[in-house]
C-alpha cells in the first residue's frame, strides 16, 4: 500500500477537505504504525539512559524524518493545498525538560537508535512540565503547561512497579514514548507516573500542596525547592524515577534469562547528572533481594553505572540533609550508610566523603565512587573537573575521568529546522552528511564560490524573514529581516550572563542617544525562562522588557535599535530562531559552561559565535580558526584564579570606569524607572555592583568593544558570507552521533 493511500485510509476522508487538526492526527496516528513496523533494536547489552530532563520537542516532523518519509509526505500535501508546516504547528510540544540538559538527551537518543545500539531513555511523565512562561506587567508569570492531550504520541504501557516513598507504597504505570532512528533504528523512552495525581489540585500560577505526594508527584519538572517540602519533592521525584527504572532492568534481565550476578555484562546505565544517583542504592538493594551479597553488589554495580557531570555549579551538584533521605528512602539509608563507611574507611579526606561533617548526603560522590567512568562534556570542562573542581577525586580514579563533547541530531537541528538549507547542502555536496556529519567539510570546496555563498546568504535572509512573521504572529512584535540579528537563546541564569547582553542594550541605546549611528539596525533577542523561585534572574527578564517597551518608544532609537525577550522559548521557537541568526551570543563567564550546545546549532545554521572562551566555545574556535569567531573576556584560568584569591570586586570596576558606571546608572534613572518596578530595578543594579557573582562587570567592556567590532565587519558581506561557510562546514564534529559512538566506544561497549 502506496504512503498516500495508507494516509486516506487513516484519515478516512480526502485530504483537500481534511482540517490540520485531522491531518495532524492522521499523521500522528500513521507515524505511530510506521514506527512498529520498524523492528526493535537488540544487541548484547542493553543502555538505560536515566536522565530528569528529555526536552524532545515536537514528534511528528522528526519521525517523518527519521522513518524516511517526510519529503514525501510534505510533497502529497501540497498536492492537496496542504502545508505540512501549517499541520506541525497543531501539536503541543512536549514539556519534558527546560533547557541544554534535556535536549541533550533528547539528542542522545536520536544518536542512540540512529547508530543501531539498544538504549532506552528512563524519565519521568510530567504533566505540566516546568511552566508556561507569560509576561504580565514585564515581568515573568508562571502558568501551567498543559501538553498532556489526546491524541497521544505516549503508549500506556500497562507496565507498572511498587515504589516505597516514605512508608507508604505506591504503584506506578510506564508509558513509552517511540524512538526512532534515522533509517533504522527502534528504541524507547519510558516515562514513569502515578495514575492518582491530580491536575486540578493546582492553584493559582502553579502554586500546589507539595506534601500531597499521591497527587503531586508529577506534576511539574523542578517544582520549587526553596523550602523543606519542596526539597523533600524533588528527592521524592527523583527516587521514584530510579526505582521504576532499576526495577524495569532487573525485570528486562530477567525476561532474556540472563543471570544477575553478571549484569553488568548486559547492562550499561548512564547517570545524566546527580538527579539520578540514588539508581546506585537502589540496583544494590535489589540485587541483594535477589541474593547477591552486598560486597558482590557493590562490584556489579560499579561495572554498570556511569556518571556524566555537567556543571561545577555547586547548587547543581545535588547535595541532601541526611533526614531528608530518612524521612524519603528510609529502606535505603542501611545501604547509603554503609557505603559512606567504605569511603570513610579508605580515604581520611573530608572532600570525598559521602556523608559530610554537616550531615549532607553528597549525590555525585556516590556517583563517583560507585561508578566505573566520571565524564565531562568539553575538553576545557572536563580539564577543570580533573584539575581544580573534582581533583580529589580524579587523585582517586585518575582512570574515570574522561571528556565526551556534547552534540547535537542534524536530522533535528538542520534538516528538520532548515531544511531550505539542507535541501541546498544537499544539492552542493550530497546526502552523505545526514549520516555522517563529517562531509559537511566538503563545503569548503565552496569557499570562493560565490553562486553558493550568495545563495547561502539568501537562505539566511528567507530565515530571517520568517523568524519575522513568527515574531508578529505569535507575539505582537515586529523585527526588521535586514537587520543584523543577534540571538541569545537558553535558560535564564547569572552565570550565562543575560544581563550582560542587557548593559550592551543600554550602551547602544546612550551611543544612539549621543548620535552615533550604527551602520544597520541590530536587533537583539533573547529567550529564555527564570525558575519560579530565582528571584534575580525574574528580574533581569524584568530590566530586558522594559528595555524592549523603552527602545519601541523613542523615536530617535528605535529604527536603529529593537531588543526582544521571546516569550515561553521552548524547542519549537528555537526551531525558528536558531536558523535565523546571525550572530550566535554565547557569553557565559569562562570556566561555568560546562559545554553548551546553542552554540553547537547556531554554529550549523549559519551563524558566527561572539563568545567566551568557555565550554565548547573553545573547541568551535579550534575548528573554525580566529577569522571565524569573536572571542572576548577573560579566561578560565584568570576567573578561576580571581575566585580563589577573591580577587574580583566589581564596585572597583563601577567606580574606575566612567562607562561602565554610566551604563549601570541607567538601570535605576528616570527613563526605566518610569516604565519599570523601581524596586526590582535597584535590586539587578545593586546586584552588579556589590555581587555580581559570575564578573559581569569584568569583561563588559570587552564584549561592547568585541560586539561593535562584529557589527562593523558584518557590512563586509563577502567575508561574513565566507564566515558563515566556514561555520556551517566545521560543524559536522559536533554531531551527536560522534558522540554517542565515543560514548559506546569508552563506557558501554554495546554491540
Amino acid at each position: 500500500m502506496d504512503l498516500e493511500t495508507r494516509l486516506l485510509k487513516t484519515l478516512n476522508k480526502p485530504i483537500s477537505a481534511a482540517s490540520p487538526k485531522s491531518l495532524y492526527i492522521a499523521l500522528l496516528k500513521l507515524s505511530k504504525e510506521m514506527s512498529q513496523e520498524v523492528p526493535a533494536t537488540t544487541g548484547n547489552k542493553k543502555l538505560y539512559y536515566i536522565s530528569a530532563e528529555f526536552l524532545i520537542g515536537k514528534l511528528l516532523g522528526n519521525n517523518l524524518i527519521n522513518l524516511g518519509i517526510y519529503d514525501e509526505i510534505d510533497r502529497i500535501l501540497k498536492e492537496h493545498g496542504k502545508s505540512l508546516a501549517e499541520i506541525e504547528k497543531v501539536e503541543d510540544e512536549p514539556s519534558l525538560g527546560n533547557g541544554g540538559l534535556g535536549r541533550l538527551a533528547a539528542c542522545f537518543l536520536d544518536s542512540i537508535a540512529t547508530l543501531g545500539y539498544q538504549g532506552d531513555g528512563c524519565g519521568l511523565n510530567y504533566h505540566y512540565g516546568l511552566f508556561k512562561q507569560e509576561f504580565v506587567n514585564r515581568k515573568q508569570a508562571e502558568t501551567p503547561d498543559r501538553w498532556l492531550t489526546d491524541p497521544s504520541w505516549e503508549t500506556n504501557t500497562d507496565i507498572g512497579f511498587k515504589v516505597q516513598l516514605g512508608n507508604k507504597v505506591y504503584q506506578s504505570r510506564m508509558y513509552d514514548l517511540d524512538v526512532i532512528g534515522y533509517g533504522g533504528g527502534h528504541n524507547k523512552l519510558h516515562l514513569f507516573d502515578l495514575d492518582t495525581v491530580n491536575n486540578s489540585t493546582v492553584r493559582d500560577g502553579i502554586d500546589f500542596d507539595k506534601t500531597d505526594i499521591a497527587h503531586n508527584l508529577t506534576l511539574f519538572l523542578y517544582p520549587d525547592d526553596s523550602d523543606r517540602n519542596g526539597q523533600l519533592l524533588r528527592i521524592y521525584q527523583q527516587y521514584f524515577m530510579v526505582s521504576n527504572a532499576a526495577q524495569l532492568i532487573i525485570r528486562e534481565e530477567k525476561e532474556k534469562g540472563h543471570d544477575l550476578h553478571h549484569l553488568d555484562q548486559y547492562v550499561a546505565v548512564q547517570i545524566n547528572d546527580t538527579h539520578p544517583t540514588l539508581i546506585i542504592p537502589e540496583l544494590m538493594r535489589l540485587l541483594m533481594e535477589e541474593g547477591i551479597p552486598m560486597k558482590e553488589a557493590n562490584g556489579i554495580i560499579a561495572n554498570t553505572c556511569a556518571y556524566t557531570n555537567h556543571t561545577i555549579l555547586a547548587e547543581a551538584l545535588e547535595k541532601w540533609p541526611l533526614d531528608y533521605l530518612q524521612q524519603v528512602v528510609p529502606h535505603l539509608m542501611p545501604i547509603i550508610e554503609g557505603m559512606d563507611f567504605a569511603v570513610s574507611c579508605a580515604y581520611n579526606d573530608p572532600n570525598v566523603q559521602i556523608i559530610d561533617n554537616e550531615h549532607r548526603v553528597h549525590m555525585a560522590r556516590i556517583d563517583m565512587h560507585f561508578g566505573h567512568s566520571i565524564n565531562g562534556v568539553a575538553a576545557i570542562h572536563t580539564e577543570i573537573l580533573k584539575h581544580q573542581e573534582l581533583k580529589p577525586f580524579y587523585d582517586i580514579y585518575p582512570e574515570k575521568f574522561n571528556n565526551k563533547t556534547n552534540g547535537i541530531t542534524f536530522r533535528r537541528w538542520l534538516v528538520h529546522c532548515n531544511h531550505e538549507l539542507s535541501l541546498y547542502l544537499d544539492s552542493v555536496i550530497g546526502t552523505d552528511w545526514h549520516r555522517d556529519a563529517s562531509n559537511l567539510e566538503r563545503l569548503m570546496d565552496h569557499y570562493n564560490d560565490e553562486p553558493v555563498l550568495n545563495r547561502l546568504d539568501e537562505i539566511k535572509h528567507h530565515n530571517k524573514e520568517e523568524l519575522a512573521r513568527m515574531l508578529m504572529e505569535r507575539e505582537n512584535i515586529k523585527v526588521d529581516p535586514d537587520s543584523v540579528f543577534c540571538i541569545q537563546v537558553k535558560r535564564m541564569h547569572e552565570y550565562k550572563r543575560q544581563q550582560m547582553n542587557a548593559l550592551y542594550a543600554i550602551y547602544k541605546y546612550l551611543t544612539i542617544k549621543d548620535g552615533n549611528i550604527p551602520p544597520r539596525p541590530v536587533t537583539i533577542i533573547l529567550g529564555g525562562k527564570a525558575a519560579p523561585a530565582y528571584t534575580m534572574a525574574k528580574d533581569i527578564i524584568h530590566l530586558i522588557l522594559c528595555l524592549q517597551q523603552l527602545i519601541d518608544s523613542d523615536p530617535q532609537v528605535s529604527p536603529w535599535l529593537k531588543i526582544v525577550m521571546v516569550r515561553n522559548y521552548d524547542v519549537t521557537k528555537a526551531e525558528k530562531l536558531i536558523p535565523a541568526a546571525d550572530i550566535s551570543e554565547q557569553i557565559s563567564l569562562a570556566s561555568k559552561e560546562a559545554s553548551g550546545t546553542s552554540n553547537m546549532k547556531f554554529m550549523l545554521n549559519g551563524a558566527v559565535t561572539l563568545g567566551t572562551a568557555d565550554g565548547a566555545n573553545v573547541e568551535i574556535h579550534d575548528l573554525v580558526g580566529d577569522p571565524n569567531i569573536y572571542v572576548f573576556g577573560r579566561s578560565s584560568d584568570e576567573v578561576i584564579r580571581l575566585y580563589q584569591t577573591s580577587g574580583y570586586h566589581a564596585r572597583e570596576y563601577y567606580e574606575r570606569s566612567q562607562s561602565i558606571r554610566r551604563v549601570i546608572d541607567f538601570i535605576t534613572g528616570p527613563e526605566l524607572s518610569a516604565i519599570g518596578d523601581p524596586a526590582l530595578l535597584k535590586a539587578v543594579q545593586d546586584n552588579l555592583i556589590n555581587k555580581d557573582w559570575f564578573m559581569t562587570l569584568l569583561d563588559l567592556e570587552s564584549y561592547c568593544q568585541t560586539k561593535e567590532t562584529m557589527l562593523y565587519d558584518y557590512e563586509d558581506r563577502e567575508r561574513w558570507k565566507r564566515m558563515a561557510l566556514v561555520n556551517i562546514a566545521k560543524a559536522g564534529y559536533f554531531s551527536s552521533d560522534r558522540t554517542i559512538f565515543e560514548y559506546n566506544r569508552d563506557i558501554w561497549h554495546l554491540k
